[in-house]
């Protein structure tokens, strides 16, 4: 099964990046230039067109539910008793939850760090062991990233729901939001430089608007997401970590608090929108 999963996978994401390869010949075709945004978009809209029937993250999807079951550890533990909100083992729609506080933890958490609470207690695997590399690369697959893609899998389709029912959600979006606003580092950089205004782009990346409700649910529902530049899945974690390092900040600390209310408040700006992860991106 395993070998099998192996080759269609390369088969997939071969196709994912032979569309990436189009991408170039669209945006050419379209004339795209700084003065030509809107042909750009288009291109791009097309090339996205393209790759919804051929993301690899399926197959990381697949993994991870594999993952989910295997008993691993030093408790040899599987995570079907994982409680992610609501309930243990149970997986569908808790993404479209999160972040969120829970009693056992005292801890408003996302999915990644909940992760991390399951895996240690179940499974007795220390904390920094998962912590040390959490972001895969082309040598080796991250097992929480992994994990990651089978749980938001679960959520498609469902609604964005993420509420601030308890003050230390609250207390946690306002951090958030402070955080999102934060200026800093050699160039005195925010996350609003790049996403507090309409019509933004980086070279032909549009930079949507968090500020936003229509903006932040475009964004949020399709992360976390397979990049097809890199050929990997990757977390909402990895985007919070790589927007830190183009804003050229110190690299957070995985699963913290702060990046954890940066991502409430992302969230609860997207509710109402239907999740459509894991998405797919260039």
């Amino acid at each position: 099964m395993s070998d099998r999963m192996a080759r269609c996978s390369g088969r997939v994401a071969g196709r994912a990046l032979f569309l990436a390869a189009r991408l170039a010949v669209l945006v050419a075709a379209a004339g795209a230039s700084a003065g030509e945004p809107d042909r750009a978009s288009e291109a791009i809209a097309k090339y996205r067109e393209m790759l919804d029937d051929a993301n690899p993250a399926e197959f990381d999807e697949m993994r991870g539910a594999q993952l989910w079951k295997t008993p691993r550890g030093p408790r040899q533990a599987s995570l079907e008793r994982c409680d992610l909100g609501k309930g243990p083992g149970v997986v569908k729609g808790v993404y479209a939850e999160l972040p969120r506080l829970f009693a056992d933890s005292g801890r408003v958490q996302d999915l990644e760090s909940r992760l991390i609470s399951c895996m240690t207690n179940l499974q007795g695997i220390p904390e920094g062991d998962i912590v040390a590399k959490p972001f895969s690369t082309d040598a080796k697959r991250s097992d929480i990233e992994t994990l990651v893609a089978y749980v938001v899998g679960q959520s498609r389709g469902v609604t964005m729901n993420v509420t601030l029912r308890d003050p230390a959600e609250h207390t946690a979006y306002a951090l958030g939001e402070r955080l999102f606003y934060y200026r800093a580092g050699p160039y005195d950089f925010s996350c609003a430089t790049c996403h507090s205004q309409n019509g933004r782009r980086i070279r032909l990346q549009d930079l949507p608007n968090l500020t936003t409700k229509l903006g932040a649910q475009r964004a949020y529902t399709t992360w976390p997401a397979y990049r097809v530049s890199q050929g990997l899945f990757r977390s909402f974690q990895w985007r919070l970590n790589d927007c830190f390092r183009q804003q050229r900040f110190p690299e957070p600390v995985y699963a913290s608090d702060a990046t954890i209310a940066l991502t409430l408040f992302i969230a609860v700006n997207a509710g109402g929108a239907r999740y459509d992860g894991p998405g797919i991106k260039r």
